[in-house]
């Protein structure tokens, strides 16, 4: 049988069992050319909660009824193509489900290396780290000596962030929730300059931190905190918009006053997206792996057992429970 997430009914606010479905039917069965792949990890993005609006984002909206999109890396375990092998690991959209067929075309074969768990490769390995190189270089175009200020700091993407940008000399300052996010970027991933905003004033301790002000911003919350960084910018400052994480809910507004400071600092405020750069990708995960494997790059993963914890699992994003990269574990990584 083949479990599968279904959207019923779309979320005005957060989501919860009302909103969503787990249903049964038959294991697909697949066509000339395509491969069957076993999910073995599903990464529960907070984007995933865009996703369920009625309104297109960056993909278009969830229909209601249909599985939910889901981001998975798998192992194929049939095939009617010759490029993908039985046995071998593969990224792509395979729903939030146990089970599903593609085109060879449609999927990334993997080449896992025996030192670096699976899971990374649909965490840190990934879009994440994609997400973070491309905002890093592309968007807030680092210089030695300049500051920079990660929100989300603790997350997937922006504790990856953090710790490129101290490798390219940067002064580093990351901002999370809570003294064991803050500890862990002190202790593990070497971020000397830390605010817990559950603990601190925000405000206070960016002018502790930044008494020269902020040259860069990578941004994945939105709310009063980016107005507090939008108040401190220096001439020419850059933002990385990765997110905003406080509206998905149906919250978080900027004040037009902080706004107004991007055009006073001349500065730049951009918005990307880890499509346009996917160009780089092998690149950029092979560089990843280096430093892994160097132990010059720290990260975390959070791992739930069982496709039935979707619910759980947003739950937990959405109110900073988890720890790193959020994922569902469906499946053994052993073969069936």
């Amino acid at each position: 049988m083949n479990r599968q997430w279904i959207l019923r009914e779309r979320p005005q606010g957060a989501v919860d069992e009302r909103h969503l479905q787990l249903r049964s039917g038959e294991r697909p069965v697949p066509a000339a050319g395509e491969v069957l792949v076993r999910n073995i990890y599903l990464l529960v993005p907070p984007a995933m909660r865009l996703w369920m609006n009625e309104e297109d984002s960056y993909v278009p909206a969830q229909p209601l009824g249909q599985p939910m999109m889901g981001i998975t890396l798998g192992v194929v375990e049939s095939s009617n193509d010759p490029a993908l092998p039985v046995g071998t690991h593969v990224n792509g959209m395979g729903g939030c489900q146990d089970w599903f067929t593609a085109p060879a075309a449609q999927l990334m074969p993997l080449a896992p290396h025996p030192a670096v768990p699976l899971a990374a490769y649909r965490s840190v390995l990934d879009v994440q780290g994609l997400t973070a190189w491309a905002g890093l270089h592309e968007v807030c175009r680092p210089q030695a000596g300049q500051t920079l200020v990660v929100t989300a700091a603790a997350g997937s993407v922006g504790s990856l962030v953090c710790q490129l940008g101290a490798q390219l000399d940067l002064h580093v300052v990351g901002i999370a929730g809570g003294a064991d996010k803050c500890g862990w970027l002190r202790d593990e991933c070497g971020v000397a300059a830390v605010i817990d905003y559950k603990a601190a004033d925000v405000g206070a301790r960016l002018d502790a931190l930044c008494p020269k002000g902020i040259d860069m911003v990578f941004e994945n919350v939105g709310g009063p905190i980016l107005d507090l960084l939008l108040e401190r910018l220096n001439d020419g400052a850059r933002i990385a918009l990765c997110g905003m994480v406080a509206s998905y809910n149906g919250g978080g507004t900027q004040s037009a006053r902080a706004l107004m400071r991007l055009v006073t600092k001349a500065a730049r405020m951009e918005g990307f997206l880890v499509r346009d750069h996917f160009h780089r990708y092998a690149e950029v995960a092979a560089k990843l792996q280096a430093l892994l494997l160097e132990d010059r790059l720290k990260y975390r993963i959070d791992i739930l057992d069982g496709l039935d914890q979707l619910p759980v699992a947003l739950d937990r994003l959405f109110h900073g429970r988890n720890l790193g990269a959020q994922l569902l574990r469906l499946a053994p990584e052993r073969g069936t």
